[in-house]
């Protein structure tokens, strides 16, 4: 009796162990309910671009049963070490970074590495540490073809550019597409390159001092369409007639002021892809599947033409 007594207790504990081994092949950071927990820390919701970004990992994660920990860096790098460091000491599944900056985010990175907790990264990518894929849009094709939209908008004459955040990689890749357009051609020459940090005041007070300087500008690209847009207050009635304006996300306020004719074009992106990619994928890391080190979300040139279906 004590015999059959024992082996009984040492099957119970078997089938226990297997139930427990089995709850936590998935979500090892054990949410409520023992649901995955993945930390995204996005640079700012002070964008529509970014709002969007969070809405779509917010329905990816509803539908994948995952709890969504969401920290907003405010542009600041500082603010997003310490917001990647807290999901790192709690301990989370999987970390989604859309950096700040893409050096200065690598300590952080480097710091999940060490953790053992697999980063994604969306819309930018780092410049160091382990990411598990970069989730992005083609930005250097992107700015190839809003120069190229510019030039044919334009026809000849002298041109400004407003640049992100310095350090981030869609400052770099979108200005190289851009300058790779212009150097491809003799008739549109650039002759102003400033810095207004993806924000729309900035935009509006960085293309006054340009046009200053440059009285004579016919066009602006806008590496993002916040910037753009400041750019269409600081010209009132010349905004998208004398002057053409080309930016960049598809955000809706641009998307009307194409169709109002302030802008001329922006290059779409679709950041809701961009989350709602990111979730999946974090997923498909937690359980071990393998993912590809960069996974491309179209992007798309809209103009008055066009414009109305992607406002629908």
């Amino acid at each position: 009796m004590r015999t059959r007594a024992t082996l009984l207790a040492v099957l119970m504990l078997a089938i226990l162990a297997t139930i427990l081994a089995a709850g936590c092949q998935r979500g090892g950071g054990g949410g409520e309910g023992g649901e995955p927990r993945v930390g995204l820390s996005i640079s700012t919701l002070n964008n529509p671009f970014f709002v969007s970004m969070r809405s779509g990992a917010q329905q990816a994660a509803k539908d994948e049963g995952v709890k969504l920990l969401i920290a907003d860096a405010q542009n600041d790098s500082a603010t997003q070490q310490d917001d990647v460091q807290n999901f790192v000491t709690q301990q989370v599944d999987a970390i989604l970074v859309n950096p700040v900056d893409s050096e200065a985010i690598v300590p952080s990175i480097q710091a999940a590495n060490q953790a053992n907790i697999p980063v994604i990264a969306l819309d930018r990518g780092a410049s160091g540490g382990e990411i598990a894929t970069l989730i992005a849009s083609n930005n250097v094709e992107g700015g190839r073809m809003a120069g190229e939209e510019l030039i044919r908008l334009v026809g000849s004459g002298p041109v400004a550019q407003l640049e992100g955040i310095p350090g981030a990689s869609p400052t770099r890749d979108r200005g190289q597409g851009f300058e790779e357009a212009i150097d491809g051609q003799s008739a549109v020459e650039l002759v102003a390159s400033q810095t207004a940090n993806f924000d729309r005041a900035e935009g509006l007070d960085v293309t006054e001092n340009i046009l200053q300087s440059n009285p004579e500008i016919k066009g602006i690209f806008a590496q993002n369409d916040e910037m753009a847009l400041g750019a269409v207050r600081a010209l009132g009635g010349r905004a998208g007639t004398d002057v053409k304006i080309v930016g960049f996300d598809g955000v809706e306020d641009a998307l009307k002021a194409v169709q109002d004719g302030k802008m001329n074009a922006t290059v779409a992106q679709q950041p809701d892809k961009i989350g709602s990619l990111g979730v999946e994928n974090a997923m498909k890391v937690i359980d071990g599947e393998s993912v590809p080190k960069n996974i491309p979300v179209e992007v798309k040139l809209v103009t008055k033409e066009n414009v109305s279906q992607f406002l629908q």
